[in-house]
């Protein structure tokens, strides 16, 4: 089940509301959201929900005995343990495949693959449950005594599936004891609403758009095809990805739960650096406390610390090579910038800072896009003329000219435009109460939800592409 479906708008989210506003009992409340929670997970494969919760199990008995044993050895031993183990479910749910068909490559072995597919989400709740039993350890946060209190932090089906990743300390006391007001209610819907557009006006139709030219027969594709099909893909990932962010906030929100921000413009970095404080940020934030600092951080080899972190998050993204070179082409530039490209950034204009920004994140998606490297390279030529393929074709004239007013509405939504104005309608409400302002979000709200609704009928594309992960 996803947000952006009509099973979840109109049947589970409706029904899941009443169930949890019939009693204002917090543990009810719980109960009922875990329920739903579970019944969310299941619904598309019941058999990985055993998955989730022998991983709830496991850390939250590991949990207890690094509290219990707290400052002594048999703490490290425990939390290292739970960690293991973690990473263990996932690696052999994600990654097994993929390194013994290349032990099998390399050494020419006949390793038996797994037939079992990847649960949804396992890498979502796996580095939340490994934050929390290392917060524990670190004495940041208690152990949670109560199993289903814990379960219900790694399986709330907002944040379940596609992040961001939302640490225990940071949801603990809302868990215990949470205030739903009118104010952070309404907020929770416009929020939901804002990621459904996204999504399903945005992200959708980058994405019909992308594949016409990225899944093409690349000997046909023109070169401004090829630029065409990777920036509406640029587009597509971006509002796909932090549309599901605007939907899990919000319906936080709504249920009395604060998640940190997961995105902050990353289009509009100047740099490498500042773009991936803006993307991702619970990942991002994820590997620097648990990996990068614990590793020496900037101390000690940073070089390799670097890219240890973003070769894991390249493995993190997917299990094939090419979401591995995806993620030590931004180690290197990161090492890059820090070491020699900071220097000419600081001097040269802002907008061509950007520029420079904006052309290495499009040729990363490329990357990112193709699993079979050789057709990623091959496309690659492409974008830079080399090779037989013409400048443009019809292909390219008919979708440009169909979406140049779509790209146009894109890259400003990806700008803080739109939302300054948001914030100003909202100060006109907050500060003086003027009605026609709210009544012209409500309305705003409605006709998003009309629109993605009759796109939604009549759409068959309509992925998370972060649900792979």
């Amino acid at each position: 089940m996803v947000f952006s479906s009509l099973v979840f708008l109109y049947l589970f989210f409706p029904i899941n509301l009443i169930f949890y506003f019939i009693s204002k009992n917090n543990t009810y409340r719980n109960i009922i959201l875990l329920s739903f929670s579970l019944f969310f997970y299941a619904w598309g494969e019941p058999f990985f929900i055993f998955a989730l919760l022998l991983s709830g199990i496991i850390n939250y008995s590991f949990a207890l005995l690094i509290d219990k044993y707290k400052g002594t050895y048999k703490s490290k031993l425990f939390m290292y343990s739970a960690v293991i183990i973690d990473l263990s479910m996932i690696g052999i749910f994600k990654y097994y495949n993929f390194f013994a068909s290349n032990i099998n490559y390399v050494f020419d072995t006949n390793i038996g693959l797994s037939s079992i597919g990847l649960p949804i989400g396992i890498s979502f709740y796996t580095f939340q449950i490994i934050s929390y039993v290392i917060d524990v350890y670190r004495q940041d946060v208690p152990a949670q005594k109560k199993f289903y209190k814990l379960l219900l932090y790694m399986s709330l089906y907002h944040q379940l599936i596609a992040g961001p990743i939302v640490r225990y300390i940071d949801v603990a006391n809302e868990i215990d004891n949470r205030i739903i007001t009118p104010s952070n209610f309404s907020y929770g819907i416009n929020r939901f609403i804002i990621g459904l557009l996204k999504k399903v006006i945005i992200a959708n139709t980058a994405g019909q758009a992308a594949t016409v030219f990225l899944d093409s027969n690349l000997s046909e594709l023109s070169v401004l095809g090829a630029w065409l099909g990777i920036i509406m893909y640029t587009i597509q990932i971006y509002f796909d990805f932090s549309g599901y962010s605007d939907m899990a906030i919000g319906l936080g929100r709504m249920f009395g739960f604060t998640y940190k921000e997961n995105f902050n413009y990353p289009y509009i970095a100047k740099s490498v650096q500042d773009f991936w404080r803006r993307w991702h940020i619970s990942l991002s934030s994820f590997f620097k406390d648990y990996v990068y600092i614990p590793l020496g951080g900037n101390r000690k080899k940073f070089i390799r610390n670097v890219l240890i972190v973003w070769m894991l998050t390249g493995l993190w993204h997917g299990a094939s090579w090419n979401f591995i070179i995806w993620g030590m082409y931004y180690g290197i530039l990161l090492l890059l910038e820090r070491t020699l490209l900071h220097r000419i950034l600081d001097k040269i204009p802002a907008v061509l800072s950007h520029i420079y920004l904006i052309l290495i994140v499009i040729i990363g998606w490329v990357f990112f896009y193709y699993v079979d490297i050789t057709k990623g390279i091959k496309f690659m030529s492409i974008l830079f003329g080399y090779g037989s393929n013409p400048l443009y074709d019809i292909k390219f004239e008919v979708e440009f000219f169909n979406n140049v007013i779509f790209l146009i509405f894109a890259a400003f939504a990806s700008t803080p435009v739109f939302k300054g104005i948001y914030n100003k309608l909202n100060e006109l409400i907050v500060i003086n109460n003027y009605k026609p302002s709210k009544l012209t979000i409500i309305a705003f709200n409605a006709l998003i939800l009309i629109v993605s609704t009759v796109l939604l009928v009549g759409q068959t594309y309509n992925p998370f592409l972060y649900f792979r992960f």
